[in-house]
């Protein structure tokens, strides 16, 4: 067995457990503390559907950054009228948004890496961070108190990129300390994603039909040509083993957290000159 550790207790695992097994465990242990994040990617389908089959039915959490495909929304609203999830969605602060188009410009991202990372800071990463751990007093008769989150469940896998081939099953979250990361599906291959979204005829985001094998927001997504990684659509102008956004990868440009700063004071009105 592989004790995984805190928080509150540890989650035990024999080696080498696979995708079902560390679910089931997981909710054994944490209950209502483990949540899963999605895009509506494939892998992302695998886990909604296998959650579902295994019969438990956590929160689910997506970000609409705001530049999301017509097609992403569609698809949501299809999944959602299936599976029936206990759906949150979150989105940008509107006035991070305004800092960021009127300090950087709305397609500032294609001009290098530190615009694309604040921009995903602003559009994804920030939103996570609200979702994990709410401020509080957030809660209110409307809103009532829920779990607090213990562990959060990705569609990451080990064959999706150079930076992703270190991804473990079950670790620490690095961004968000005291939290886990649970990626079920880590060492799966595309091939085996396939086969089980055919087997259960799991809904598949239209955009795959299109030549696309790694879906975000509309202008940093396109289809990938024969040969090319699963995410060479994504920030095709960026190296190939740096395409990561703040969501899993700590890493970030040089200047990133001064231009992060700045952004963030105008969104609040307040000046950095004191």
């Amino acid at each position: 067995m592989t004790a995984v550790g805190e928080p509150n207790a540890g989650l035990a695992l024999p080696a080498g457990a696979g995708a079902e097994a560390i679910l089931a465990a997981a909710f054994a242990q944490w209950g209502e503390g483990v949540v899963l994040v999605t895009s509506w990617q494939a892998e992302g389908m695998v886990l909604v559907d296998m959650i579902a089959r295994m019969g438990f039915r956590p929160r689910v959490f997506t970000i609409d950054t705001g530049r999301l495909p017509e097609e992403t929304h569609a698809f949501m609203a299809e999944v959602q009228r299936r599976y029936r999830l206990r759906l949150q969605v979150a989105a940008p602060r509107p006035e991070e948004i305004a800092a960021l188009v009127g300090g950087r410009g709305a397609n500032a991202f294609y001009q290098g890496s530190l615009d694309r990372h604040l921009c995903c800071e602003i559009r994804k990463s920030r939103v996570l961070d609200r979702l994990l751990r709410p401020a509080a007093g957030a809660a209110s008769a409307a809103t009532p108190a829920v779990a607090p989150v213990v562990a959060w469940i990705t569609g990451l896998r080990r064959g999706q990129g150079p930076a992703r081939q270190q991804v473990q099953p079950v670790a620490p979250d690095a961004r968000h300390p005291g939290l886990w990361r649970l990626a079920p599906l880590a060492p799966w291959s595309e091939a085996q994603v396939e086969e089980y979204t055919r087997r259960h005829a799991v809904p598949r985001h239209p955009l795959y039909a299109r030549g696309f094998r790694s879906i975000g927001c509309a202008p940093c997504t396109r289809p990938t040509a024969p040969g090319e990684s699963p995410r060479a659509g994504r920030w095709w102008w960026e190296r190939e083993e740096k395409k990561e956004c703040g969501l899993h990868d700590p890493a970030r440009p040089p200047q990133f957290d001064v231009a992060l700063a700045g952004l963030l004071s105008l969104a609040t009105g307040e000046s950095l000159v004191s």
